[in-house]
């Protein structure tokens, strides 16, 4: 392995940054590229029209680069732009909030960042991770100082199942890999190769008077199929889920729709 581009979209003050970089780097070089700030919900987007000013800052004693663009852009700049060679493989996280279901995997920006990976043609493995119970106050807790001994811990954890995803063979079975992890996993906690959710969401923006909207997610899940054997349900049952992505290919066709629509 030649190194490892490590990215994320919660930013450079993400806690579980440093951590995950310092577990990572017991399977090789690690060389993080981050967006300056939180780019949660942004999905692949790439910058187009902006400028985008990276910097080199120091991180927990070793060296970062920040963005002021999206993770993807870190990601295309990471691959592209900063160093010499490319690195063999893209890992983005550990999120902070899981990243489970159809609807949140392709408005999050930590499998947006490992999509873009894919892109160039990189193995590419987003890792995320969430708990139980009310979110803001899960959200304010895990940001704490105390809770530097559990990202430690589920570093080491994750750091564990990207290298098994890619010893397995199953990073060449897929095209991304996506990890969701309870905040309490440890070395025994269950683990599923999953299938995604086909879920949605309900309301996003509360409406604020004067044609004024903010992001303010209701929470709610709209579940057009059953989801056992999923990455959700994995989630309910405070397991860790492994599923690998294939990007979007075209749906089979039955003859008698084919039909009504070629000429």
């Amino acid at each position: 392995m030649s190194w490892i581009l490590l990215t994320n979209d919660d930013g450079i003050d993400s806690p579980a940054l440093a951590p995950f970089a310092a577990a990572l780097a017991d399977l090789g070089t690690v060389r993080v590229v981050v967006p300056d700030r939180e780019r949660s919900w942004v999905g692949k987007a790439i910058t187009r029209f902006d400028p985008i000013r990276v910097v080199k800052v120091g991180l927990d004693g070793g060296v970062a680069w920040t963005c002021t663009g999206f993770p993807a852009d870190a990601v295309q700049i990471g691959i592209h732009g900063l160093f010499d060679e490319p690195p063999s493989l893209v890992v983005s996280g550990i999120n902070v909030g899981y990243n489970y279901g159809a609807a949140f995997l392709m408005s999050s920006g930590t499998v947006g960042a490992a999509i873009e990976g894919w892109v160039s043609g990189i193995p590419s493995i987003a890792v995320s991770t969430g708990g139980k119970g009310d979110w803001a106050t899960w959200k304010r807790k895990v940001h704490e100082r105390e809770a530097l001994l559990d990202w430690e811990r589920l570093a080491t954890v994750a750091t564990s199942l990207v290298d098994e995803a890619r010893t397995s063979g199953l990073l060449d079975l897929a095209d991304v890999v996506t990890v969701n992890l309870p905040f309490d996993t440890t070395v025994d906690t269950p683990r599923r190769v999953a299938t995604v959710a086909r879920v949605g969401y309900d309301r996003l923006f509360r409406d604020q008077g004067d044609g004024i909207y903010t992001h303010d997610f209701g929470g709610g899940f709209v579940e057009f199929d059953a989801t056992e054997g999923t990455d959700l349900a994995a989630a309910r049952k405070n397991y860790v889920s492994i599923t690998p992505l294939c990007m979007p290919t075209a749906a089979s066709v039955p003859d008698d729709v084919r039909s009504r629509l070629e000429r």
